[in-house]
C-alpha cells in the first residue's frame, strides 16, 4: 500500500497551555541561578535494567534487518555490529547470545521503499508548443531478479509499469503542463516482500487531451511543430506520449539515495531523453520489537542514541583519551540504520542527537562543541507546530537544565578550566559559543521566553562564583596554628593568589568573556575582590597595632607590596567610577615604616661585611678590574633602589623623609666599606713580603673605590629623584631636597675621591723614584751614545710599568696617575734641565726625552689628552730645551728668523722707516740692493738730531763668510736722509733661499768720538727679493719700505740714555729668548765653561760677536 505524507496541523489549545506549564516550571528552576547557592544536579544517562533490555533488542533488530547497500564510511558485516552493541551495552556472551536468538525468532518487519520524486530536466517536448505536460507512473515489480536480463539485451517496452505492475500497485503523480523542467517533490510509500527479487519502475508520460486542429494550428510555432501535428492525426484521440523510463534494482540502491537518473528511451529515435530527480529511503513498518510497538520512534531513536554515545564517551576515557565528537563507524551505522529505517526526519534527528548530547553533557566529560551542530539543525527546519507536546516539553527542559549546568560551569570556570590544562580556555569558549547560539535559538526564545539576557545571567555567575571562589581560597590559607604571625602569612598568600587569578583574568579569560558576550570578567572580579581584601588587610594591620618586631615588619612589606600590584591591576583612577576599599591602603602600614628601614640597613651591612671577608682582592677577570666586594655591594646597592621603588609612598611628605633615610644609609654604607676594604687590603698585604702583590691588591681597592663612586652617581636616577622633585614641590621650601639629598652625596663623593686619590698618588709615588732614577742616569750615559738609545731604559722602565698599571687600574684611575706621573717628570726634567744649562748634549737628550716622553704619555690617544699634556711647564721647558739644545749657529738662524717674522709683522713706524730697491741677477748671481733714503729717524745728538749712516751686511753671517758689510755716506744733521745709494753683493742662490737668510740694515748715528749710537734696524728677507730662479722678472722694481725695531738681549728697547722706553717696536717672545740664549753662551766662551777644542770655541764666538 502507498501513503501520501500530510503536513502538521497547529498545536491545539490543550498542548499550548501544557508547554506554558512546563515553561513556568523551568523558569522556576532558572531564578536561583544568580544566587548560585547550590549545585545543579545533572540528570541522569543511565537507563533501568528493562530500558536497556527493551533497547538492547531495539538496536540487535535493526542490524538483523538491515536493507540497502552500504555507506562508503558504514561498517559491512553485521557480525562487528553485533559485537560493538555487545561491547556498549556490556552483556556478557550468554547473555548477547540468548537475546540475538530472541532478536532472531521475531517476525520480520514490512519493508517498504519511501521514494520522493523530486523533478525532471531536460525532457522531450512532445507538444505542438514543444513543451510537454510531463507525469510519472511508478511502481514495483516483484517475483524478478532483473526485468529481461540486462537493460540492451531486453527489448524496451512503451508501457513498461503498465505492463509489468498490477494497476493497484502504480502511483502516479500529477501533471506538470507546459515545461520540459517539471518539478513535482512527492513522497510514495511503495511495499516490497523481497529486496533481492523487486526492482523499481518509473515512466514518464506528456499527458495529450482531445484538442481541435485549429486550436493545434494555433498553437503552431514552427515546422517541427507542423510534424507533431501530423503525428497526433495518426494516431488514436487522448493516447499520451511516451517521455521515457527508469528501471532499477533496489538492491543496487542504498539505505538513502539521492542523485539524478537518466530517463531510458523505448525506441533509438531520441536517445538523450533528461534525467530525473529521485530520492530513495528503506524504511519499515510493523517492527515486532517492544520498544517500537510501546515507544514512539522518536523516544527510541534518542535512547539508543545516549546510549551509544555514553559508551564512546567512557570508552575513551578509559584509554586516557578524550572524545572529540565524532562516533566510531560501528556507531554511526547503528544510528544511520535505526533512523533510515524508523523513517526519522532530519529534524527529529536533530533533536534527538541534541537532547541526547545536551544530557550526556552534563554527566559526562566531552567537547561542548558537538551541541552546536544539532543547534544549528534545530534552528534551520524550527516550526514549532512539528513537535508533540511531549518534545516540546523535553525541548524546554533540555534548554534551561543545559543553561543551568552551563552557567554552574561558568561561575567554577577557575576550577573547571584551569589553565594547567592546555585546552581549558578553548573549551570555556566552546561552552560560552554553545549557550550563546542555544539563547539565540527560536526554539529557546518561544519554549523559554522568560529567561533572563545570557549575558546579565552569566554576570551574576561570574560574580558570585569569584566571592565563592575567595572564600574557599580563604578557607585554604587558614594557618594551622593560631597567630598574627601566622595570620600575616596567611593573608600575603590569599593575596597573592588573588592578584595571579586576576592576572589570569586579564591575560586570558577577560578577552574569552568580551569576546562572546561582551562582558568585562575582569573589572566584575576586580570590583569584588577587591573589597573582600581591603576587609581583611584592614582588620589584621588594626590587630598588629604599632609593635611591629623584625619579623612582623617583614611580613608586613611582603604584603604592602602584594597590596601595591593588586592596585596596580586595577583601572587608573581617572576612568573608573566611585572609591575603592583599598583607596589609601598605605596609611593603615605607616606604623611599620622604621622597621622596614632599619631591616633593609641592617640587611645590606651585613652583606656588605660578610662580601669584604671573603674578598681575596683578586680582578674578576682581565676586562673588569675589580673584585667581588665591588659587584656585591653595587648587588646591595641597587636592592636597596628596589626596595625604594617598591615602597613608592603616597605621601610626598612622607616619601622624601623615607627617601632622605635610604640616602643616608646608602652614604653610610659606602663609608663603612671603604674603611673594611682597607682594613682587608692591609689584612692580607700583612702576610706577602712581594712589593707587587702588594701593588696588585692597592690596584684592586682604587678599582672598587672607583667602581663604588661610579654606583653612587647613580643614585638620583635609581631613586628617581626628579620625579621626587615634583611631587614635593609644594610641600617643602624650595632648595631643601638639593640641600639635603645632594649635599649629602656630594659629601659622600668627594670622601671617595679623596680616597681614590690617596692610593692612585701612593701608585704614583713607587713610580716616581724610578723615573727620577732613570732621568739622572741618562746624563751619566757616554757622549758617544746616541740620544735616541741613550733613553732606551727610561722608556722601557715607563712600558712595563704602565702597562702593568693600565692592566691592573681601571681607565679613570690609571688617567689619574698618568697625570700624577706625568705632573712629577715634568718637575723632574725642569730641575734637571736647570741644572744642565752648561750642557748642549745634556740639553738634546732631555729634549729628546721630552719629545718621547709625550708620545708615551698620550699613547695614540688611549692615555691623557693633549689639553692635559701641554701644560704651561711643559711648554716653557720645551722651550727651554729647545734653546739649550740647539748649536750657536743654528740659535743665530732661528733668531733671524724670529727677526723677519718680527719685521713681517712690525707696522708702527715711531723709530723711522727705511725705503730700498732690491733685485737679483741670477745669470750674474749678483744681489743689487738700491738703498734710497730713510725718515723719521729719532734725534741722538745733543743738538736734537743725528747724524745717520746705514750699514748693510748679509745675514746669518756663516752663510755669507766671504761678504764684508757696507756703509752709506753720513749725513750730518739729517732726520730724513736721503742715500740714493747702489750696493752690490757677489752671492751664490743656494745660501739666498735658506731659512733666516736676510739683509740686514742698521741705522746709525755718527758720534766721531765715542762709539756710533743704534738708531734701529731693518731686516729684508733675501728669498722675497725678485730675481731668483722661478720667480717672475717684473718691469719695474718696487720700492719697500721697512719699519725699524730696536731689539735687546731681553727683548725690550731702550732710549739712548739707556733707560728702558715704552715706545718703538719690541723685540720680546722668540726673539728675546734667541738673543738671550746666545749672550750666556757668549758668556760661557769667554769663561772657557763649553766643551770642545779652543779653535772651536773662538769661531762660535766670532759668530756671536759679530751678531
Amino acid at each position: 500500500m502507498a501513503t501520501h505524507l500530510s503536513h502538521s496541523q497547529r498545536r491545539p489549545p490543550l498542548l499550548r497551555q501544557a508547554v506554558k506549564i512546563r515553561r513556568r516550571k523551568a523558569q522556576d528552576v532558572q531564578d536561583p541561578l544568580p544566587q548560585m547557592a547550590q549545585e545543579v544536579e545533572p540528570q541522569s544517562h543511565h537507563f533501568s535494567p528493562e530500558e536497556r533490555t527493551l533497547l538492547y533488542e531495539e538496536a540487535l533488530y535493526t542490524v538483523l534487518h538491515r536493507l540497502g547497500q552500504l555507506e562508503p564510511n558504514h561498517v559491512a558485516e553485521s557480525s562487528e555490529l553485533l559485537r560493538y552493541l555487545q561491547e556498549a551495552f556490556h552483556l556478557e556472551p550468554e547473555e548477547h547470545q540468548q537475546m540475538l536468538q530472541q532478536a532472531l525468532e521475531l517476525e520480520k518487519p514490512m519493508f517498504f521503499l519511501k521514494a520522493t520524486v523530486k523533478q525532471a530536466k531536460d525532457i522531450l517536448g512532445k507538444d505542438v508548443s514543444g513543451f510537454s505536460d510531463p507525469y510519472c507512473l511508478l511502481g514495483i515489480e516483484e517475483g524478478v531478479g532483473m526485468p529481461g536480463g540486462s537493460a540492451g539485451a531486453r527489448r524496451r517496452q512503451k508501457a513498461v509499469v503498465r505492463d509489468t505492475i498490477p494497476e493497484e500497485q502504480i502511483h502516479r503523480t500529477q501533471v506538470i503542463t507546459q515545461t520540459l523542467n517539471p518539478v513535482w517533490d512527492e513522497t510514495f510509500i511503495l511495499e516490497f516482500k523481497d529486496i533481492a527479487n523487486a526492482s523499481f519502475h518509473l515512466d514518464m508520460w506528456d499527458m495529450d487531451t482531445v484538442e481541435s486542429v485549429r486550436q493545434k494550428l494555433g498553437e503552431l510555432t514552427d515546422l517541427h511543430g507542423l510534424r507533431r501535428i501530423l503525428k497526433e492525426v495518426r494516431k488514436d484521440k487522448g493516447q499520451d506520449d511516451f517521455l521515457g523510463s527508469l528501471v532499477l534494482r533496489l538492491q543496487d540502491l542504498h539505505c538513502r539515495e539521492d542523485q539524478w537518473y537518466p530517463l531510458e528511451p523505448c525506441t533509438e529515435t531520441h536517445p538523450d531523453r533528461g534525467q530525473c530527480h529521485l530520492q530513495f529511503q528503506f524504511i519499515h513498518k510493523r517492527r515486532a520489537t517492544r520498544a517500537s510497538r510501546s515507544q514512539p520512534s522518536y523516544t527510541v531513536h534518542l535512547h539508543l542514541l545516549q546510549q551509544l554515545v555514553s559508551h564512546e564517551v567512557t570508552r575513551h576515557q578509559a584509554g586516557s583519551t578524550s572524545w572529540d565528537g565524532l562516533l566510531s563507524p560501528q556507531a554511526a551505522t547503528i544510528l544511520f540504520l535505526h533512523a533510515t529505517q524508523k523513517d526519522l526526519s532530519d529534524f527529529h534527528q536533530s533533536m534527538a542527537q541534541w537532547l541526547a548530547y545536551s544530557r550526556l553533557y552534563q554527566s559526562l566529560e566531552f567537547p561542548s562543541s558537538c551541541l552546536l551542530h544539532p543547534i544549528t539543525s534545530i534552528e534551520y527546519q524550527w516550526i514549532q507546530g512539528r513537535l508533540k507536546e511531549e518534545q516540546l516539553g523535553e525541548l524546554a527542559t533540555s534548554f534551561s537544565s543545559l543553561l543551568a549546568y552551563g552557567l554552574s560551569l561558568i561561575r567554577r570556570f577557575r576550577s573547571v578550566f584551569p589553565l594547567s590544562v592546555a585546552d581549558s580556555p578553548a573549551r570555556l569558549q566552546s561552552l560560552l559559543r554553545v549557550l550563546v547560539q542555544m539563547c539565540k535559538m527560536k526554539a529557546f526564545g518561544e519554549l523559554c521566553p522568560d529567561s533572563a539576557p545570557l549575558p546579565h545571567l552569566v554576570t551574576e555567575a561570574l560574580r558570585t562564583g569569584t566571592v565563592e571562589w575567595f572564600h574557599l581560597k580563604q578557607q585554604h590559607h587558614q594557618p594551622m596554628v593560631q597567630g598574627l604571625l601566622e595570620a600575616g602569612k596567611a593573608l600575603l598568600s590569599l593575596v597573592q593568589d588573588v592578584t595571579g587569578d586576576l592576572n589570569q583574568c586579564q591575560r586570558t579569560w577577560n578577552k574569552i568573556f568580551h569576546n562572546a558576550l561582551k562582558i568585562d570578567l575582569f573589572s566584575t572580579a576586580f570590583q569584588e575582590l577587591q573589597w573582600l581584601v581591603a576587609k581583611r588587610v584592614q582588620d589584621y594591620t588594626a590587630a598588629v597595632g604599632g609593635q611591629v618586631s623584625p619579623e612582623m615588619g617583614e611580613s608586613l612589606f611582603q604584603l604592602f607590596i602584594s597590596l601595591k600590584e593588586f592596585c596596580q591591576l586595577g583601572p587608573d583612577p581617572s576612568k573608573r567610577e566611585g572609591v575603592l576599599a583599598l583607596d589609601g591602603f598605605h596609611r593603615w602600614f605607616q606604623p611599620a615604616i622604621p622597621s622596614w628601614l632599619q631591616k633593609t640597613y641592617s640587611v645590606a651591612l651585613a652583606r656588605v661585611q660578610r662580601a669584604v671577608q671573603m674578598d681575596e682582592l683578586v680582578p674578576l677577570g682581565e676586562l673588569t678590574k675589580h673584585s667581588t666586594s665591588a659587584v656585591d655591594l653595587s648587588t646591595c646597592f641597587a636592592q636597596i633602589s628596589h626596595t625604594a621603588r617598591q615602597l613608592d609612598w603616597p605621601n610626598p611628605e612622607e616619601a622624601f623623609m623615607i627617601t632622605v633615610k635610604f640616602v643616608e644609609d646608602t652614604c653610610r654604607l659606602a663609608l663603612v666599606y671603604c674603611s673594611l676594604i682597607k682594613a682587608r687590603a692591609r689584612e692580607l698585604s700583612a702576610g706577602h713580603k712581594d712589593q707587587g702583590q702588594a701593588a696588585n691588591m692597592l690596584c684592586v681597592v682604587v678599582n672598587n673605590m672607583e667602581q663604588l663612586r661610579l654606583v653612587m652617581g647613580k643614585l638620583p636616577t635609581q631613586l628617581a629623584w626628579e620625579t621626587l622633585e615634583q611631587r614635593v614641590g609644594a610641600v617643602l621650601e624650595q632648595g631643601q631636597l638639593q640641600h639635603t639629598l645632594h649635599a649629602q652625596l656630594q659629601g659622600v663623593l668627594a670622601g671617595l675621591g679623596h680616597e681614590i686619590r690617596t692610593g692612585v698618588r701612593t701608585l704614583a709615588e713607587q713610580l716616581e723614584v724610578g723615573i727620577a732614577k732613570h732621568i739622572q742616569k741618562l746624563l751619566g750615559i757616554r757622549e758617544s751614545v746616541l740620544p735616541e738609545d741613550a733613553i732606551l731604559p727610561l722608556m722601557k722602565f715607563l712600558e712595563v710599568e704602565l702597562c702593568y698599571m693600565n692592566t691592573n687600574l681601571v681607565q679613570e684611575n690609571f688617567s689619574s696617575l698618568l697625570t700624577l706621573l706625568w705632573t712629577h717628570t715634568l718637575t723632574v726634567l725642569t730641575e734637571t734641565a736647570a741644572s744642565q744649562r752648561s750642557s748642549p748634549l745634556a740639553s738634546n737628550r732631555l729634549k729628546i726625552a721630552l719629545q718621547n716622553l709625550e708620545i708615551c704619555f698620550h699613547a695614540e690617544g688611549c692615555g691623557l689628552p693633549p689639553e692635559a699634556l701641554h701644560t704651561a711647564t711643559f711648554q716653557a721647558l720645551q722651550r727651554d730645551l729647545a734653546l739649550q739644545a740647539a748649536s750657536s749657529r743654528e740659535l743665530i738662524q732661528k733668531y733671524f728668523c724670529s727677526r723677519l717674522k718680527q719685521q713681517a709683522e712690525t707696522t708702527s713706524e715711531e723709530l723711522g722707516v727705511v725705503t730700498v730697491k732690491a733685485s737679483y741677477r741670477a745669470s750674474e748671481q749678483k744681489l743689487c740692493v738700491e738703498l734710497l733714503s730713510a725718515s723719521s729717524l729719532l734725534p741722538l745728538d745733543s743738538n736734537g738730531s743725528s747724524d745717520p749712516f746705514v750699514q748693510l751686511t748679509l745675514e746669518p753671517r756663516h752663510m755669507f763668510p766671504e761678504l764684508a758689510p757696507r756703509e752709506t755716506q753720513k749725513h750730518k744733521k739729517d732726520l730724513h736722509p736721503l742715500f740714493d745709494e747702489t750696493f752690490e753683493f757677489l752671492v751664490p742662490t743656494e745660501p739666498c733661499q735658506e731659512d733666516g737668510a736676510c739683509l740686514l740694515l742698521t741705522v746709525l748715528d755718527h758720534d766721531t768720538l765715542g762709539a756710533n749710537d743704534l738708531e734701529g734696524e731693518a731686516f729684508l728677507p733675501l728669498c722675497s727679493v725678485p730675481g731668483f730662479p722661478g720667480d717672475e722678472e717684473p718691469s719695474e722694481l718696487p720700492q719697500t719700505r721697512l719699519p725699524l725695531t730696536y731689539p735687546t738681549p731681553s727683548g725690550r728697547p731702550r732710549d739712548k740714555g739707556g733707560a728702558r722706553s715704552n715706545t718703538g717696536c719690541r723685540v720680546g717672545g722668540p726673539v728675546g729668548a734667541w738673543a738671550g740664549c746666545l749672550q750666556k753662551r757668549k758668556v760661557r766662551i769667554r769663561k772657557g765653561l763649553l766643551g770642545g777644542g779652543s779653535q772651536q770655541n773662538q769661531r762660535i764666538f766670532g759668530l756671536i760677536k759679530r751678531w
